[in-house]
């Protein structure tokens, strides 16, 4: 399988180093300098347009790693041109686009096209999606998730803060990934309640957003907080079970070690059994992502998170 990439920035690099190095013919970005650096890192052709590294045969998948007011463009292309395709989320800028590319990915069924909500790939999060699944702690009631980041100096003049480029501001960027892990854990959800905050930021976007999901039977609830406000990194996602609970805290890096911890009830209830699981290596989400869409278009299978799952959760952001 022979990759080309689009966006040779900080998510492009990632994902990059998740495949075999020798599997990727191609690049591109806007920005030549990082192109050039990136092609000479990885001993590829540095494109001079998007659409002739799309157009290159010698390429069978393309994944589109640029801001998001070029998603829809560039996945629009390579559907066109029958390539797989793995595109960050949110898959594109509004809920308008993901339709328009669902309605033109009917035409051509041969090709995999993958939103890339990398978070469904950490390991805590595999394994606390395991324990539920073999019914050890109970159904699912509700989910209490907060993410968050401090941002940086002049951050509201970066293009997450434009609306025109990002299509919104904290909700759409951190928040779409507790929307899709909600989902993920609960199933099908509906907005109950959103605000969106101006607290800290110059900006026409939010820098806040507190929001409520409620499930179509109205028995699982989901509270999220997103925040760029937030001065030390955080990512805390708490998963309230009828005989337990599963708490997932930070992602690596600056959001601190990865870390699962399951609290079981007690037949004559009190204080729990507790069982700590730490990851301590270096995040493998995106490996895990990549092998994940590897193994759908070798064995034809349909994807975990594909534009249907982009378009549910884009749904209630736009709410």
């Amino acid at each position: 399988m022979n990759f080309g990439i689009i966006g040779c920035g900080l998510i492009g690099n990632k994902r990059a180093l998740s495949i075999n190095k020798k599997n990727i013919i191609g690049c591109f970005d806007v920005n030549k300098t990082s192109s050039k650096k990136f092609s000479e890192n990885f001993n590829c052709r540095n494109f001079p347009t998007a659409r002739d590294l799309i157009k290159s045969a010698k390429i069978d998948t393309v994944l589109i790693c640029t801001i998001h007011n070029s998603l829809f463009k560039y996945t629009k292309i390579c559907i066109e041109n029958g390539k797989n395709i793995l595109v960050e989320k949110p898959a594109a800028k509004n809920q308008k686009e993901i339709i328009d590319l669902l309605n033109l990915a009917k035409k051509n069924k041969k090709i995999k096209i993958h939103v890339g909500y990398n978070h469904r790939f950490h390991p805590a999060i595999i394994k606390a999606k395991s324990i539920i699944n073999k019914n050890i702690l109970g159904k699912p009631m509700y989910i209490r998730a907060r993410y968050g980041h401090g941002a940086r100096l002049n951050y509201h003049k970066e293009w997450r803060m434009n609306k025109n480029l990002s299509g919104g501001g904290e909700l759409i960027d951190q928040g779409s990934h507790l929307i899709d892990l909600s989902r993920y854990f609960l199933g099908e959800l509906n907005l109950k309640s959103c605000v969106l905050k101006k607290f800290f930021w110059n900006s026409n976007v939010e820098d806040n957003a507190f929001l409520t999901l409620e499930g179509k039977n109205k028995k699982n609830i989901s509270f999220i907080h997103c925040s760029c406000t937030e001065w030390k990194n955080k990512f805390s996602f708490e998963i309230f079970l009828k005989y337990g609970k599963l708490q997932i805290s930070g992602l690596g890096g600056s959001y601190g070690t990865e870390t699962l911890t399951c609290y079981k009830m007690r037949k004559k209830m009190g204080k729990p059994n507790v069982k700590v699981w730490k990851f301590k290596s270096h995040d493998n989400s995106w490996k895990n992502e990549i092998k994940y869409f590897i193994k759908n278009i070798k064995k034809k299978n349909k994807n975990q998170s594909d534009l249907s799952n982009a378009y549910e959760n884009m749904k209630i952001i736009q709410s």
